[in-house]
C-alpha cells in the first residue's frame, strides 16, 4: 500500500509539472504601411501567414508589437480562440500601435491588467527623452485556468525606440522599476522588440536586474539559426538578437526557436514550369518569390514557471 501511495505521489508530481508548462512567444507582426505592399509585402497578404502559423504553434500567451488598430482587428478575426489586451500607444485608446498581448482564455485566467508609458511621464501616453516615437508596455496578471490565484504570473510587453539610446536606457531603467513595484516577486515574463541587441549594455540593464535572465542563454533546447530581424530580405544572415523574451530566474526554460518560415509568391516575370534536379519527372516546379510575414522572424519558448 506504500508503494501504491508513493506512485500516486510521483503521477501527482509529474501531471503537477506538465501543466505548468507553457509556450510563450514575442512577435514583431511590422505595421500595416503602404509602401510595403508595393513593395510586395503588404499586410492584406501577410496577415494570414502570420495567423496561420500562430495558430500551428498555438501559444499559450505571446506579446506582439507594431500593431495598429485595423492589424488587431485582422488578427483577432484569423486567430483561433485567443482575446488580448493592450491601448493604442498614441492616446491610450486606438491611436497608434499597440504592444497588445494575445493569450487563450481556454487555459489563461486574466486577473488584472495595466499599461504604462516609456517617458517621463509613464502613466499617460507621451514621448520620451530623446525617443522618436511614443512608446508603451502593456502588462498582465495571469493564472492557469487550473491554479490559484496565488500561483499568478505577470506578463510584460513592449516595444523600445528605434532611434533614442537614452529613451532605451531610461526606459529599461523605468522597466525594471515597474516590474518589481507591480510583480512584488511573483514569476514575470517579458517579452518584446527592445532595439538592442544581446551585446548592448541597455540588455545588460535587464540581465543584470536579478529579477530576469535572457530565455535564450537559459534554454535546455535552442533552435535558432538566424537572428530575430530580417529586413524582409530571406537572403540577410545576423548574429543578432534584438526582440528578447526575459524570464524570472527561477523559471525553466525547456526550448527555445527562432522561426524562420517564409511563404511563396508567383514570379510574373517567370510563368514557365521547370523540372527539378533528381526529382520525380511527374513533379512540375515554377519559379516562385520567396517572402517573410514580418521583418522580424517571432520568436517562441517553452518554460515552466
Amino acid at each position: 500500500m506504500k508503494r501504491f501511495y508513493l506512485f500516486v505521489y510521483f503521477v501527482y508530481v509529474a501531471v503537477a509539472a506538465l501543466s505548468a508548462q507553457m509556450l510563450v512567444g514575442s512577435y514583431n507582426i511590422r505595421l500595416n504601411v503602404s509602401s510595403d505592399s508595393v513593395a510586395g509585402n503588404g499586410w492584406h497578404q501577410r496577415c494570414r501567414v502570420i495567423c496561420d502559423q500562430v495558430n500551428f504553434m498555438s501559444p499559450d500567451i505571446f506579446g506582439t508589437q507594431e500593431v495598429l488598430h485595423g492589424q488587431l482587428m485582422d488578427m483577432l478575426e484569423g486567430l483561433d480562440g485567443y482575446d488580448y489586451l493592450g491601448v493604442g500607444r498614441d492616446d491610450g485608446k486606438t491611436r497608434g500601435e499597440y504592444a497588445a498581448i494575445f493569450y487563450k482564455p481556454e487555459s489563461l485566467r486574466l486577473l488584472d491588467q495595466g499599461n504604462f508609458w516609456l517617458s517621463e511621464t509613464p502613466d499617460r501616453p507621451g514621448l520620451g527623452w530623446d525617443a522618436a516615437c511614443v512608446r508603451v508596455c502593456t502588462w498582465g496578471k495571469f493564472a492557469a485556468q487550473t491554479a490559484t490565484d496565488d500561483e499568478a504570473f505577470y506578463f510584460f510587453n513592449l516595444h523600445m525606440d528605434h532611434v533614442g539610446v537614452t529613451a532605451r536606457r531610461e526606459g529599461a531603467k523605468l522597466i525594471v522599476s515597474r516590474i518589481r513595484e507591480i510583480a512584488q516577486g511573483a514569476p514575470v515574463i517579458v517579452t518584446g522588440d527592445f532595439n538592442v541587441d544581446q551585446n548592448d549594455e541597455i540588455y545588460t540593464i535587464f540581465t543584470t536586474s536579478g529579477l530576469l535572465k535572457d530565455s535564450y542563454a537559459a534554454a535546455r533546447l535552442r533552435f535558432a539559426e538566424n537572428g530575430t530581424f530580417n529586413s524582409f530580405d530571406t537572403d540577410l544572415y545576423t548574429e543578432s538578437r534584438i526582440d528578447h523574451i526575459f524570464v524570472s530566474p527561477e523559471t525553466r526554460v525547456e526550448a527555445y526557436g527562432v522561426l524562420t518560415n517564409s511563404y511563396w509568391q508567383p514570379d510574373p516575370t517567370s510563368a514557365t514550369t521547370i523540372k527539378g534536379h533528381d526529382a520525380p519527372q511527374e513533379i512540375d516546379f515554377s519559379r516562385y518569390i520567396r517572402r517573410q510575414p514580418s521583418d522580424h522572424y517571432p520568436v517562441f519558448v517553452r518554460l515552466s514557471l
